[in-house]
């Protein structure tokens, strides 16, 4: 139930209600040329794309996209390409909130709900990025296992030091954060290119895989699997995370200043979007051409694909390779999704911790179950919680989704750039989608 509503910031006319700002620590720290040439420009935009971008290549994504490869080939190619264009409008929507109004998503939602709407739509949004969380903290663990036999265990408890990362390259400025994710991103793509030199794919059959099968809705073990990589491609903490992150640039605070943002936001998304497509999609295609198609279909987890790299592409830097980039992907995502559970409390509770205390607790959250997975049953019980945990994304989704659409295409709240007609009959499409492939999954679930 609607209780309250927020007024619109300058960009429409009105002042803000709330001078709470997203990110109050780094908020507009990051300058923007008026002037200058169009790649200039961009460049200074360019960043929070590529952080937004690592939610889509995460361990979670590997575990999804290893287990839908090997068992079904290149099928649910198709399914990776759909949830990335999904991902691009969704992504579009958020930085427009950010840009237009001032408010995160989060903000948005407590200052539109009732209170125990709100309460509940944090509940949830905590749920999943505790989920991913859990993804990222198990990808790591195994990746450290994988490199240098540390035990699954201890590396779980090693991963808890990303907090004070996080905590001194935000110190050093948000740019220095973000080019950390950026060599990190392209640490992985340079891992999987070398991985697809070997492995030889099939490019007819990879194109074949773009396109849609009846079988990925009729096959219930198909549907589970794809809408674990939904989950794991279009990530709701995502759209919290990029519709604070844009407010970093200190751009004109003017309709004709939001208006270039926007367009500049949505290039740096779009682009680094592809690039997560790319690197999603090669894990899918590197699992179905190393195994699916020589017998080996019931490669379900990262360790036994690890294992079995290095035999069936012939190269002994296989198996060492695709760790590397395991580990990337892991303190990538924990960069981000630290920052997200930040931006999700303050903005739903306004509630300000200190940094360090926030960061520990949300990596709490994620490392007790996690803990407890890798003693009672070690790899295997951890990869089946991969799957799983992206799983409970995708059914949270729905959650940040439908916010997200409802505020963008309200005039009152977004002025001048509210969504054209067609791009909310579009959004509200992609959202009954989301909404519906969830409702299939629980009905085959129960």
């Amino acid at each position: 139930m609607v209780t309250k509503d927020w007024k619109p910031t300058v960009a429409t006319g009105w002042k803000s209600e709330n001078k709470n700002l997203s990110l109050p620590e780094v908020h507009a720290s990051i300058p923007v040329p008026e002037t200058g040439s169009f790649f200039k420009r961009l460049m200074a935009f360019a960043g929070p794309g590529l952080m937004v971008a690592v939610g889509y290549m995460d361990p979670g994504n590997w575990a999804t996209d290893i287990a839908g490869g090997s068992r079904f080939g290149y099928t649910l190619l198709s399914v990776i390409l759909i949830s990335n264009l999904f991902a691009m409008l969704l992504q579009h929507l958020s930085l427009k909130l950010g840009i237009a109004t001032g408010r995160d998503l989060a903000q948005a939602c407590r200052d539109h709900y009732s209170r125990p709407v709100s309460l509940a739509l944090w509940l949830l949004c905590e749920v999943a990025i505790a989920a991913c969380d859990l993804a990222e903290v198990i990808g790591s663990a195994l990746a450290l296992n994988l490199l240098f036999g540390i035990p699954l265990a201890v590396g779980v408890c090693i991963t808890a030091l990303d907090v004070l990362l996080l905590l001194y390259l935000q110190h050093k400025g948000f740019r220095w954060l973000e080019r950390i994710v950026g060599g990190l991103i392209f640490v992985i793509f340079l891992c999987f290119a070398y991985e697809l030199l070997l492995a030889k794919p099939a490019i007819a059959a990879v194109l074949d895989g773009l396109i849609p099968r009846k079988e990925i809705v009729t096959d219930p073990n198909m549907l589970y699997v794809a809408i674990g990589i939904l989950g794991a491609t279009v990530m709701p903490h995502n759209l919290y995370l990029h519709s604070s992150i844009v407010q970093t640039r200190n751009f004109g605070r003017t309709e004709a200043g939001r208006r270039n943002a926007i367009k500049f936001a949505t290039i740096d998304s779009t682009v680094s979007l592809f690039l997560a497509f790319f690197i999603n999609g090669a894990i899918l295609i590197l699992s179905a051409a190393a195994f699916h198609f020589s017998g080996n279909r019931e490669v379900a987890d990262i360790m036994d694909a690890h294992r079995l790299l290095d035999p069936l592409l012939g190269a002994t830097l296989a198996g060492v390779v695709f760790a590397v980039a395991l580990l990337a992907s892991g303190q990538n995502s924990t960069l981000t999704g630290t920052l997200a559970g930040q931006i999700v409390m303050e903005g739903f509770l306004n509630l300000r911790l200190k940094p360090w205390v926030r960061r520990l607790i949300t990596r709490l959250i994620a490392i007790v179950p996690a803990l407890i997975v890798t003693i009672l049953y070690g790899e295997h019980g951890t990869s089946e919680l991969l799957v799983f945990s992206q799983v409970v994304l995708s059914v949270q989704l729905s959650f940040a989704v439908v916010p997200l659409v409802q505020f963008t295409s309200d005039r009152l709240k977004m002025g001048p750039f509210v969504n054209p007609r067609w791009l909310t009959a579009l959004s509200w499409t992609v959202a009954a989608l989301i909404i519906g492939l969830n409702v299939i999954l629980l009905a085959n679930a129960f």
